[in-house]
């Protein structure tokens, strides 16, 4: 049998070990690694079925030029010749690269050192600026550096988590786990998000605050507990720098009163929080993107470090603010300097610091000044100021705000180059060069989590078709570029071990991120690698890493809140599903992934519903001043009045709507330049419908065109639900060709069309403009198999069939109708026991909140 590697999963911060055991040529066997410290064997859902993403469709396996394979030599002497007449004719900063949290650290460090130590320019940004930038700036406020002071042990000693902006159940299920499982041994969970999300659901205490309220927030919890004597004196006299003026800038206003009203939650509720914050001083506060992603993002996440640094709740076991990450490896890119405003190695543009990482690298063009951050490097490339962009691991098309004016800058972009696994992409569709980079399972290097830990990802697969890693992409150019001798890397621990130098190059402990022992790591031993944390446990000693060694309070104030538009009476709030990951182009090769939500929908309470005329389940227009976008809408009590949520991952590869880009406005926090996701001001509208439909093929088809129609992967093919005005006979177009049985009822607007191959169904279309649509699980099961035809067209079997109902636990792939018939047949009355009669929630436990409600529900009506 083949051995298992040791490796770590691609998605999200929290960084989870798992053993990966080859099956077959392009078929892997997933398990948690036990023995990783991140998540001792746990895995969620989409780490779980990363088996299902590993194959080759839609790939990009060799170098293209327009629409015309190239040759790996051509390719990339084309990209080195065009990068350096631009820079001759305009100068290093008419170039630009925007890079990746998902690129591995050694890919990174490449990038990072040919752009700014070469090139000349720090016009090197990375999509992580759109999910942690602010946390950084506000770390290095705070800290002087940008050290994470938590671990995920101190979860384990916390008799109080505070999760802001965080539906950590689902974004961050292993670490969510390690909370509840706290929390089943006595410990508290407070959480504080707008919207009654599934982590909110099993917290004490849920506090559904005004969006952009977190200042007052928290000044006010800093103002009570001042008022409260629960400020640690000593330690702010020992630790930390006290600006004269900051006990009355966030004193004014904070009271309990005026913080209850600014946040729009009960003071009742207030009180309660604050009082559970001094009851229990050993508290870990997790903030995410809800912080983060927001104009005033590095304010808020001040106004938090404030709090632990004021009451002296961090250095110590079970106490600290923990910011936790989106992406594998957004860490790993804050250490080599992988956004424009740092340096590798932890340093910034200081003129030492310049100097240092100038001589280090023998570089002859060091950048002197923080280049462009995302949203402006691609205003720039819309103003025509940069001529080449180099786009590694992302898909920014997509994933920007305002992404329809990012569009049109890429459309006018003299020169793109694009390195990705996917042959086409959003993004990809802009490219003039596009060069085919290793996947996960191909890549080598190593990553950093949201605890700092460096792990080793390996390769499971040889590298398929011209197919290269990113480091060996990057540095071939640098060659090319005419510096041979400063990127003759042969292989990832070559660059692993510069970056280790670099990190003790003159660090005389100013910079605590640093990698002793690790500048001479033999090959074998860095295959061998095991997870090892850097920094220890910072601050235990009450030293930090600014000129004084003290940490500094930052005095916050929180802004006035605008009140909604006449013209956009909304606010659009946005954010990521359990089961899906940014834009798709992995899970969305997984059918259990695809089925939790395979739709995008946009989420209002009942009420706003009612007032503009929306129907649950049926199509309506978000608009906003930069765009519009069609979504299914979704009831949900959980909204706040006057809110709307909208999840990111729909591109136009898999949808004719849900392009939550389109809509964002692309404004910036002024300290980090994280853009604001959280509070755009929109308006809602009901779209007509004539019909409804779905289509289920063994292949891929091209999308039906009509209003809507979007595509997820599914058991033996792909499934598009469709709803649109007009002859819907029209979809008969994209059907594929077999031997055709259908029905038509034109008097109920009813059209049902099976294409079968060799006697075995090879499509299905499903239409109707006044009745229902039968369920899709049955259909699902019968492609590519011979059914009775009169079945096939019912859209369910003759006898009886059970219905397993909407997907719930995606892990062991059980329905809503599954486990409500177990609770009320086997009087069920906990998830455990649930778990016990049919797994669900036992592997990742982001479903457990759904299961619990629904034990509650059955409880209700039974």
């Amino acid at each position: 049998m083949t051995k298992a590697v040791r490796t770590t999963c691609a998605y999200c911060g929290v960084g989870c070990g798992i053993l990966a055991t080859r099956t077959g040529p392009r078929s892997i066997e997933i398990a948690g690694d036990p023995d990783h410290p991140a998540n001792h064997g746990r895995l969620c859902s989409k780490g779980t079925h990363l088996g299902e993403t590993v194959g080759l469709e839609g790939r990009l396996l060799q170098p293209m030029i327009g629409k015309r394979q190239a040759t790996w030599n051509k390719a990339l002497d084309l990209v080195a010749r065009r990068f350096r007449r631009t820079i001759a004719d305009h100068g290093p900063d008419s170039v630009a690269f925007y890079v990746s949290g998902q690129l591995l650290t050694e890919d990174y460090y490449v990038a990072n050192k040919l752009m700014k130590g070469f090139i000349g320019s720090a016009n090197i940004d990375t999509n992580s600026r759109l999910c942690m930038s602010s946390a950084v700036a506000g770390h290095i406020r705070a800290f002087g550096e940008d050290v994470v002071p938590a671990s995920y042990d101190d979860l384990d000693s916390a008799d109080l988590f505070v999760l802001v902006g965080s539906n950590t159940a689902w974004c961050h299920p292993v670490v969510y786990q390690r909370t509840r499982a706290r929390c089943a041994a006595g410990a508290r969970m407070v959480v504080i998000d707008p919207r009654r999300t599934e982590t909110a659901e099993e917290a004490d205490l849920h506090l559904a605050i005004r969006p952009g309220s977190d200042v007052a927030l928290f000044n006010g919890l800093l103002a009570y507990c001042r008022d409260n004597r629960l400020i640690d004196e000593a330690y702010l006299a020992r630790s930390v720098h006290v600006p004269d003026d900051f006990w009355a800038k966030v004193g004014e206003g904070s009271d309990l009163w005026s913080a209850a009203r600014t946040c729009d939650v009960p003071p009742a509720d207030l009180r309660r929080f604050f009082d559970l914050f001094a009851a229990n001083p050993r508290t870990v506060t997790l903030f995410s993107q809800g912080v983060n992603q927001s104009v005033r993002g590095t304010d808020q996440v001040n106004a938090i470090l404030n709090l632990h640094l004021a009451t002296g709740r961090i250095g110590r076991p079970g106490a600290a603010p923990f910011s936790i990450t989106g992406q594998p490896n957004a860490m790993g890119g804050r250490e080599v300097g992988g956004l424009a405003s740092t340096l590798a190695g932890h340093m910034n543009f200081e003129p030492e610091d310049v100097a240092r990482v100038g001589r280090f690298w023998a570089a002859p063009n060091m950048a002197c000044k923080p280049g462009l951050k995302a949203v402006d490097l691609f205003r720039a490339v819309g103003e025509g100021r940069i001529k080449a962009l180099w786009v590694m691991a992302t898909n920014p098309a997509v994933s920007m705000p305002d992404a329809g004016q990012v569009r049109t800058a890429l459309a006018g972009c003299p020169f793109v180059v694009v390195s990705d696994v996917i042959a086409d992409t959003d993004t990809n569709a802009f490219a003039h060069v596009r060069l085919p980079a290793a996947a996960w399972g191909e890549k080598d290097g190593t990553v950093t989590n949201s605890e700092r830990r460096i792990s080793r990802q390996r390769a499971l697969f040889d590298l398929p078709g011209e197919a290269k890693p990113d480091w060996w992409i990057v540095k071939e150019v640098g060659r090319r570029m005419g510096w041979p001798s400063h990127f003759a890397y042969d292989r990832v621990a070559d660059i692993f071990r510069e970056h280790a130098r670099l990190s003790t190059y003159q660090n005389d402990g100013r910079r605590l991120f640093a990698l002793p022992g690790l500048s001479a790591i033999g090959n074998q031993a860095y295959d061998a690698m095991p997870p090892f944390r850097w920094g220890g446990d910072p601050f235990a000693n009450g030293r930090f890493q600014t000129d004084n060694r003290r940490a500094r309070l930052v005095p916050i104030v929180q802004r006035t809140l605008s009140a909604p538009l006449s013209a956009w009476p909304m606010t659009l709030n946005t954010g990521r599903y359990r089961d899906h990951w940014h834009t798709m182009t992995r899970t969305g090769l997984s059918a259990r992934l695809a089925r939790h939500r395979a739709e995008p929908l946009v989420e209002i309470h009942p009420d706003d519903a009612a007032a503009f005329g929306l129907v649950d389940g049926t199509i309506a227009r978000v608009s906003t001043p930069q765009g519009e976008s069609l979504f299914r809408v979704a009831f949900s009590e959980g909204q706040r009045h006057g809110e709307l949520f909208t999840p990111i991952h729909w591109t136009d590869r898999n949808a004719s709507g849900g392009r939550t880009g389109l809509l964002l406005r692309p404004s910036t926090d002024p300290h980090s330049g994280q853009p604001g996701f959280k509070r755009t001001p929109a308006a809602i509208a009901a779209v007509p419908i004539e019909w409804t439909g779905f289509l289920l093929a063994t292949g891929e088809i091209a999308r039906p065109d009509c209003l809507w129609a979007t595509r997820v992967q599914v058991p033996g093919g792909t499934l598009h639900e469709l709803a649109g005005t007009g002859e819907p006979a029209a979809l008969e177009a994209v059907l594929p060709r077999g031997d055709r049985v259908e029905v038509v009822d034109s008097a109920r607007g009813l059209r049902r069309v099976a294409i079968l191959r060799e006697g075995r169904l090879a499509a299905a279309l499903f239409v109707t403009r006044t009745g229902t649509l039968p369920g899709r699980d049955w259909l699902i099961e019968q492609l590519g198999k011979s059914a009775p035809v009169p079945a096939l067209l019912a859209g369910a079997p003759a006898g009886p069939r059970e219905d397993r109902g909407a997907i719930v636990c995606v892990c062991f792939d059980v329905g809503v109708k599954t486990i409500v018939h177990a609770i009320a047949g086997q009087s069920l009355t906990t998830v455990e026991a649930v778990g016990s009669a049919l797994s669900a929630g036992t592997n990742c436990g982001s479903c457990r909140p759904a299961i619990r409600r629904l034990i509650e529900g059955v409880s209700v009506h039974g």
